[in-house]
């Protein structure tokens, strides 16, 4: 691939990216455009990409589980976004460094809080989480053998089976927990436990089956995602896309 490196990088000047549509503010449909993802990684990506002399076209594509199937099989190039499983590091390769650490938290209805300190306490209790989702390898190999999860299509479902008293948890990141619930004005009905499961980096990656998966390419994608992390553009954009989100713009 190296050899032909210079004729690679001609061709790639557009990327077919898409992402978890379920991940306010970092990545969600554009309102106005259903089959456009918007968000802070989004707006990140096309600030990395811009000096580059690269367009991305950042896709809604469906359920997130549908996102890494198109991965592994080469039908995009990027993923905005994925936390790091031995499984997807079959068909991805990891941007490095992170564009954000993200703690996982036990969300639970106001008045039905349990003390948790450590994941055998959820032992014994039902909790929901999006399907594919991944909040590090040990913890879901643990979740896989010892708890008792439901896997939903969208974050709105896990937080509505909490309400109805039909689940006792809800998985999922702190940040999007957060956003998600103030949007629909539901930031008094839950409550996230002190403790978080785990604290994941979320990455960028390339399908290993992308044209434009060059190490050239990777090692400035990387160099430019270096400078912005670094320069505290990624919070920025986290702030601005929060807003956004919650307010509906």
């Amino acid at each position: 691939m190296d050899t032909d490196a210079s004729a690679n990088e001609t061709a790639c000047k557009h990327l077919l990216v898409s992402g978890n549509a379920e991940y306010p503010p970092l990545l969600w449909q554009s309102p106005g455009n259903p089959d456009e993802l918007v968000g802070a990684v989004p707006a990140l990506l096309k600030e990395i990409l811009q000096p580059l002399g690269v367009t991305a076209d950042i896709r809604h594509i469906g359920s997130w589980a549908r996102v890494l199937r198109h991965a592994e099989t080469g039908r995009l190039d990027m993923v905005a976004g994925a936390f790091m499983t031995r499984e997807r590091f079959q068909f991805m390769d990891y941007m490095l460094p992170p564009i954000v650490q993200l703690p996982t938290a036990v969300w639970v209805p106001k008045g039905k809080e349990f003390l948790y300190r450590h994941w055998p306490d959820l032992r014994g209790k039902v909790g929901s989480t999006v399907i594919g989702n991944s909040f590090g390898q040990r913890f879901d190999q643990y979740a896989q053998e010892n708890l008792h999860l439901e896997y939903v299509r969208s974050i709105d479902q896990s937080f509505a089976m909490a309400s109805a008293r039909r689940i006792d948890y809800v998985l999922y990141e702190k940040l999007q927990g957060q956003v998600a619930l103030a949007r629909d004005r539901k930031a008094d009905e839950f409550t996230a436990l002190d403790t978080p499961i785990s604290q994941e980096g979320l990455f960028f990656t390339f399908s290993k089956k992308s044209p434009c998966n060059t190490f050239e390419f990777r090692e400035k994608v990387a160099d430019r995602l270096y400078q912005l992390v670094n320069s505290g553009r990624v919070d920025e954009l986290v702030s601005e896309y929060t807003d956004r989100y919650v307010t509906g713009g």
